[in-house]
């Protein structure tokens, strides 16, 4: 059967590992009502002097002091519609499936497509001893209960399992159905029902942490704000033994949802938002930072590079600014993303080589095309990493800083700098499966290995300071010799 083998289809953008099973700093980016996970990777750490820390909060309390008022808006879709909420799937234990199914495929055809993608981790996977796992056995072991009879969801499900037991933790399968929304993702089509926010649980202090709120969302009209925690979902706990449930904050078009929020130094408080449809990319967050001084410092909070709109995003801030003084980008919580996003970015800053991608026989150059929008590249340039900064958004950080572009404040980062590459199958499935590291151009540090570090430590959590009580931007000012 070898020898008939379907032609693998490679994407023509790379992007570094997406993870969903890192333990420790492994955290899930949700589109409320759209679940999108970004890479992570496992904990390094780093020592340098810190300027400023913010106390880590305590466990939180979730009992609202007051009655939510109603929804503070309501779409006109909506109006004749009673508001009254539905009760939480408590019951469910994981994220509710998509409504759209896999199409059919029987067992030849699932043959062929483990087949195919066998053959493609033999061919190019990054470590030519499998990462130290028993490949053969593992495939062989697939091979034998495919031949005995799976429905389609099964096998991909056990596709999943497959790419997963090389245990790089980078390296990750897609059924039919993912594929299509990862690629809506990337194109920046979102469309859903639900509340209009991103968020990061973080099960270990049981609350989901706001990072992005959708402008004319419910959560906008609602007032939500980056650094906002959610703790529970009509009175149930968003965080049940150690399990964070973004997903409760579902249900229908018009339905209403109370929440217990709470925003940094405040009281808990409940407030109620009626669910509606969003559509469009994840917005950036792009302002002008005051200064004591009236100088011109820019900042841009980057949530992720896998959003191809995210390029246009900050090519309209940077001709928005003007002629800056400053720059400050901020990398915290990025989890990485696409080449496609990465490389024309990194040309607003710099050109050049930045450094190599190797894979087992062969390397290739990190080289970009200067873009200057205004005085982009040779603004000074700050930017914030932390444990959150992953992937690509580890590689763009650091290789700025490594060529002497940029200044690096924050914490040091996990350390995730192999690059996956896409293949896809004919029945539309994909494997993304780490082909190459990354090599920076000067440092001869092991960014996979011991992460990227700051220049100035700034650590403090997400949730414990607002814009402006931001203990990163007030480092990243004093850096750039402005308050």
């Amino acid at each position: 059967m070898s020898g008939t083998l379907p032609p693998l289809r490679w994407t023509q953008a790379s992007r570094t590992a997406r993870d969903t099973s890192r333990p420790r700093s492994c955290r899930l980016l949700w589109l409320v009502l759209l679940a999108g996970s970004l890479s992570c990777n496992t904990f390094s750490s780093g020592a340098s002097q810190p300027t400023s820390l913010a106390t880590e909060t305590s466990a939180p309390t979730i009992t609202p002091s007051a009655t939510p008022e109603p929804p503070a808006f309501i779409p006109a879709a909506c109006e004749s519609v009673p508001i009254a909420t539905i009760p939480p799937a408590t019951t469910v234990a994981e994220p509710t499936p998509s409504l759209d199914l896999n199409p059919e495929i029987d067992t030849e055809t699932q043959l062929r497509m483990l087949d195919s993608h066998v053959r493609t981790v033999n061919e190019v996977y990054l470590y030519p001893d499998f990462n130290g796992a028993d490949w053969p056995g593992i495939a062989g072991g697939t091979r034998q209960r495919v031949e005995a009879g799976l429905d389609t969801e099964a096998f991909y499900a056990e596709m999943g399992d497959l790419i997963a037991a090389l245990g790089d933790e980078h390296s990750s399968f897609e059924s039919p159905v993912q594929v299509a929304e990862a690629d809506a993702d990337l194109a920046g089509q979102r469309e859903y029902v639900g509340i209009g926010t991103l968020v990061q649980p973080y099960p270990e202090k049981g609350v989901l942490t706001v990072l992005v709120v959708f402008p004319d969302s419910a959560a906008f009209y609602a007032g939500l704000q980056p650094h906002d925690i959610i703790l529970a979902v009509d009175g149930q706990p968003i965080v049940q033994d150690g399990v964070a449930y973004p997903h409760w904050t579902r249900g229908p078009e018009c339905s209403t949802v109370i929440l217990t929020v709470q925003s940094p130094g405040q009281a808990p408080r409940p407030i109620s938002l009626m669910r509606f449809r969003v559509s469009g990319p994840l917005p950036i967050d792009a302002r002008l930072v005051p200064t004591s001084d009236g100088s011109r410092i820019g900042y841009v909070f980057l949530p992720t590079f896998f959003d191809e709109t995210i390029t246009d995003q900050v090519r309209r801030a940077l001709q928005d600014f003007g002629t800056l003084d400053g720059l400050i980008l901020d990398n915290r919580m990025n989890g990485g993303g696409s080449s496609s996003v990465v490389e024309p970015l990194l040309g607003f800053f710099t050109s050049g080589t930045l450094g190599h991608f190797v894979s087992r026989t062969e390397e290739r150059p990190l080289a970009v095309e200067a873009d200057a929008i205004h005085n982009s590249q040779d603004v000074p340039l700050v930017i914030l990493i932390g444990e959150d900064t992953v992937s690509f958004g580890e590689i763009f950080s650091g290789a700025l800083a490594d060529i002497g572009r940029a200044q690096l404040v924050g914490e040091t980062t996990l350390g995730n700098v192999e690059t996956l590459h896409g293949y896809t199958a004919e029945d539309g499935s994909r494997i993304w499966i780490a082909e190459e590291r990354f090599v920076p151009l000067r440092s001869v540090s092991d960014w996979e290995k011991d992460g990227v570090a700051p220049l100035v430590d700034a650590a403090a959590d997400w949730e414990t300071f607002t814009f402006e009580t931001d203990p990163g931007v007030a480092a990243a000012l004093r850096l750039l010799g402005h308050e």
